[in-house]
Formats: structure tokens, sequence, C-alpha cells
């Protein structure tokens, strides 16, 4: 008999059994949990007509379709789940924990596998990961006027053992008007709250997590209320770097992305920058002058970036001067920094 599993017992066996979610194409695609494999029962158009024949006619006749609709499917799925299966187990869930995972899980075990069921399905799962964004957390973000190489900074004290919850690195999208260059495709704002959690859920709280200063989007990804407010309410260290290194940080990274594509990044933000930088800008662009770019768009950043952090507790901003832009040595110092101060923080 198929097992049902409750969302607090089922995530964590994600990590080693294959997990397949029956839900129909359109649905995998809205949002989905991370290492899903999407096998639909019903494709978009035939639940669509399952879903308009239960209407019309009730859900004797929905299911007799439905079995119409499967019935020649059934050793294919079959075939596919032995395939995925480990060590003859798979996990399995729908919607809301009803009749779609319930049939497939008899089909699965029906072909000799030990199945196991999301208790409320995807619906269950998506409150689920909602609430732990609420939990108590030891969480330190990182600030800094933009060009001050944050990410690095965060992605080398991941790689010394912390913990750094890679929020542009997620929503692929470093957060302002050029922040989709050389970027994936992002994801759907329900696949990106999906993916945040199933970093999240792996944290030790007990330690500190690290996260960079963003607002409240990153494209079209937003982030959830319950972690936004918690990285307006936490203690903030703020990197000061002069302006000439950041500038030339940001030539760097952004040098190589053809000029049409920074040309209309900086029309993105004309309406901020003001029409005579504006112009300024897209001159500098064209003549190669990069430099002079990053100097007249860090003319707006700066004030945008001191603009966001006004309304928070002055006593929770930490600022600490940084005079190269050295990710290694930068990040080895706040990591000294934190372990230092560690009761004064939390």
């Amino acid at each position: 008999m198929p097992e049902k599993l409750p969302v607090e017992t089922f995530l964590p066996l994600t990590g080693r059994l294959p997990l397949v979610d029956v839900r129909s194409p359109k649905e995998f695609a809205q949002g989905h949990i991370p290492g899903a494999v999407s096998i639909p029962l019903f494709s978009d158009e035939e639940r669509a007509a399952v879903g308009i024949r239960y209407k019309q006619g009730g859900n004797e006749n929905a299911v007799l379709l439905g079995l119409e609709i499967v019935g020649p499917k059934m050793a294919d799925f079959a075939r596919k789940a032995k395939r995925l299966a480990r060590n003859k187990e798979i996990l399995v869930h729908c919607w809301r924990g009803g009749m779609r995972s319930a049939s497939m899980a008899w089909l699965f075990e029906t072909a000799g596998l030990k199945t196991y069921i999301l208790e409320g399905g995807y619906k269950a799962y998506r409150r689920f990961i909602r609430e732990q964004f609420s939990r108590p957390v030891k969480m330190i973000v990182l600030g800094g006027y933009t060009g001050s190489g944050k990410t690095d900074i965060l992605l080398a004290l991941q790689k010394s053992g912390e913990q750094f919850l890679d929020l542009e690195g997620i929503s692929h999208h470093k957060g302002s008007a050029f922040g989709q260059l050389g970027q994936q495709e992002q994801p759907t704002n329900e696949q990106f709250e999906n993916d945040l959690a199933d970093s999240w859920r792996k944290f030790d709280f007990d330690r500190p997590v690290w996260m960079e200063d963003e607002s409240r989007m990153l494209g079209r990804c937003g982030i959830p209320d319950p972690l936004f407010r918690k990285m307006r309410s936490s203690k903030l260290i703020k990197i000061i770097v002069p302006k000439p290194e950041r500038e030339k940080r940001l030539v760097r990274e952004y040098g190589n992305f053809d000029k049409a594509d920074l040309l209309e990044s900086v029309e993105k933000i004309r309406q901020r920058l003001g029409g005579l930088a504006t112009g300024q800008a897209i001159e500098a662009i064209k003549a190669g002058d990069l430099l002079t770019t990053a100097d007249l768009t860090l003319r707006y950043y700066d004030k945008a970036y001191h603009h966001g952090n006004e309304n928070r507790d002055p006593k929770n901003i930490i600022e600490i001067p940084v005079e190269k832009d050295d990710t290694k040595s930068t990040a080895a110092m706040l990591r000294e920094f934190v372990y230092e101060h560690f009761d004064e923080l939390f």
C-alpha cells in the first residue's frame, strides 16, 4: 500500500529518492518542488477536458473519461517510474494529494515500487515553505553601494564554510536595470520561492545565514514578505568601498556586453537618472568610455541605495570601510568581525 507522509517528513526524503510530479505540464511549469520529475497523468488539454466533464456530468463521468485517457499510458508510466526509482522506492505528489497521486501511486506499487505520497500535495508544500521563512534565524545582511562586490564576497564566505542564501543567483537577476545582462531566463515568482525554500530548509539555524541587501524585487521575482521583513530588521554590515574602485568593478563586470544591451539598460532608468545624465551616459557607451558611464549611473544608484536604507534602524547598521576591491581579504575580514562580535550581533 502507498504510504502518505506529511510534508515535513516527505521533503527530507527528496534528497535520496526520486520525486514524481503527476500534475499537468502547465502546473509543473508554473512551479514545482526542486528536483521533481514531471510525469503528468493528463496533458493540459486532457486535464481541461476532464474538468469540463466533471462540471457537466459529475464525478463518475469525469472519472470514466480519465480512465479512458490514462489507460493506454499506464505501461509507459510504470516503465518511467521503474527507471527513476532508487532501491525500488519512489515519491509522488499531485496538487492536493487526491486522486491523481493516489492513482499513480497505485500503479507504481502494482509495478513493484514502494511509493510515498505527499499528504496534501503541492498545495500543502507551498503552505509549508511560506511558514518556514518566518522561523527565527541569525541573519547577517551584507550591504554596500553598487559595485562593492557584495555577491563575490558572499560567495567567498560560502567557500569558507559560511551559509549564504544567494537571492541573485536563484532569481537569475542582479537587481538593477542592468541585472538581467548575462543571466539565464528568470524563473516564475512561484518557482523562485520554491528554490529559495529549498536552500533555506537545509541551513543550520544555530549558525549565521548571510544575505545580500536587496530591494524587494529582483526583476520579476519578489522576495517573500516574511523573509524580506527579516532582512530589513536584521543587522546590516555595510562595506564602504571607494567610488573609483566600484567604477572599475562595474567596467569589468559589464564591459563585455553589447553596446545595444547597455544602452537599453540605461534607457530603463532615464526618468530617474535625468535627461542630461542619460544623454551623457549614452554618448559615453557609444564612445566606449564605460568608466564615465559607471560614474554617471553610480550617482543615481548611490542616492537610491541611501534612500532605501533610510527606514532601517540606525542601530542595526554597521559601517566598515574597505580601501581596496579585494574579495578574498574582505570576506576573511568580515568573517573574523562577525565571530568576534557574535553576541552583540545576535
